[in-house]
């Protein structure tokens, strides 16, 4: 994306700067809208306030209860912000009546200066979305022109597992300091899925003249989200600089199409063929076109949240194709947030057939000998860090060599999602090869 529209889109939101604009600029709407000479104001400023919180407060109760569309409780910080902005929205609705045009002007204006910096607030605290455009959904990065592949090298296996790459390769003089992000389409050619582009990283030593075939990961992020291949760049390119520039090849692969549908990892008549997306388009393309090892074990599927359980549901599916998996923050099952919505909507009804698509249950039915799997959720982040080790125990139970990691205090935002992104390659790095053991 060029041009002012691309700039736009580029920009940092999760800046001092950009926060404490925003909090000024709010801070003087609601000055403004308080300073109103008018009969009685103080009560019905003080009315409006009550009710545009008693409102916030209402719509937090539907969204977190009957809905429960976030499928985790938001926090008393996110809490405190919506009620806050309706509370300014109820107050600026009281300004544009019986008042004079400027005022009314103004209300609307302050409206949307506060309802935007509510929005930046609440991206704050779960630093999810650092640009405009990931908070819009819109991809800000170019497309990558990828190195290509060396038949010598591609899909190759290790030849000799006693010389993983961390023994083998040297970083040539200068070598890039940081990998690069990019997006690439991946065609949907078996699976007709409607997918957005993948986001990808290249490590510094794919960029290299010669570089060697790494390991491959498959990244999955949570919903509402975007294939945003910057917070994993972000940590890899600290493992890499501690290891010669070598991490691996990272596909930030889309499994939802549309942001605001969960589409359970699964192939449905309602959502699309998402499984065989996965597993069979992104995964031929990355053999087609990437420098990448061919030994299951040096393969991981990732994903963060709702992409977690399908990390875990897809290495539990196919084993033949994941040799480990990275389980960030993930939910228990498909649909673990609305089952009664999905059993319905998605399964007419029949129980056996959704229980049959639950992790536990196909852990329970196999054995995974040779799969590495490492789930992480946050301390504070009760849902699913009681999910994490439900799931983590059936996998131990079949076979998979489990580690457990519970992150301080990172809640279910980018403090979970760094904590799980080290605590996970600190586990990979020596299994794909990369660091001594």
């Amino acid at each position: 994306m060029s041009g002012p529209t691309g700039f736009v889109m580029r920009m940092q939101v999760l800046t001092p700067a950009v926060l404490f604009t925003a909090f000024a600029l709010s801070a003087a709407v609601v000055l403004t809208l308080l300073s109103r000479r008018t009969p009685r104001w103080v009560v019905l400023a003080t009315s409006a306030l009550l009710a545009g919180a008693a409102t916030g407060g209402l719509t937090l109760w539907i969204i977190e209860g009957p809905v429960n569309y976030f499928g985790t409780p938001l926090g008393w910080s996110t809490r405190w912000w919506v009620v806050a902005c309706f509370a300014v929205l109820g107050l600026a609705v009281a300004n544009a009546r019986r008042s004079t045009l400027r005022r009314k002007i103004g209300a609307v204006l302050g409206s949307f200066v506060v309802v935007t910096t509510t929005v930046l607030g609440i991206n704050a605290i779960y630093g999810l979305d650092p640009t405009i455009g990931s908070l819009l959904g819109v991809a800000t990065v170019a497309q990558l022109a990828l190195p290509a592949p060396s038949p010598s090298q591609t899909l190759t296996a290790v030849p000799d597992p006693s010389l993983p790459l961390w023994k083998t390769w040297t970083a040539p003089a200068g070598i890039p300091a940081k990998g690069k992000i990019g997006t690439e389409v991946i065609p949907s050619t078996v699976s007709g899925f409607a997918a957005r582009p993948a986001g990808i990283y290249l490590p510094p030593a794919a960029l290299t003249a010669h570089p060697p075939a790494l390991p491959l990961v498959v990244l999955l992020m949570g919903q509402p989200g975007n294939p945003d291949p910057h917070a994993v760049a972000a940590v890899l390119d600290r493992f890499a600089a501690a290891n010669q520039g070598l991490a691996p090849i990272v596909l930030v692969a889309d499994q939802l199409g549309d942001p605001t549908v969960d589409t359970l990892c699964l192939d449905t008549a309602l959502h699309g063929k998402v499984e065989t997306y996965i597993n069979t388009d992104v995964v031929t393309w990355a053999r087609t076109h990437l420098n990448i090892l061919a030994d299951r074990a040096a393969w991981t599927i990732a994903g963060y949240s709702n992409g977690g359980q399908c990390a875990i549901s897809f290495a539990a599916k196919h084993p033949q194709i994941w040799g480990n998996v990275l389980d960030i923050s993930g939910e228990k099952y498909p649909g673990a947030e609305h089952p009664a919505d999905v059993l319905k909507t998605v399964f007419a009804g029949n129980q056996a057939a959704y229980d049959a698509q639950k992790p536990v249950v196909i852990l329970s039915h196999h054995h995974y000998p040779d799969t590495t799997a490492i789930f992480t959720a946050s301390t504070n982040d009760p849902i699913y860090i009681a999910a994490a080790k439900t799931v983590a125990a059936a996998a131990a139970a079949a076979g998979m060599h489990v580690t457990l990691h519970e992150i301080p205090n990172g809640g279910h935002g980018i403090g979970a999602l760094n904590g799980g992104f080290t605590e996970g390659f600190s586990v990979l790095y020596p299994r794909l090869g990369l660091s001594r053991p």
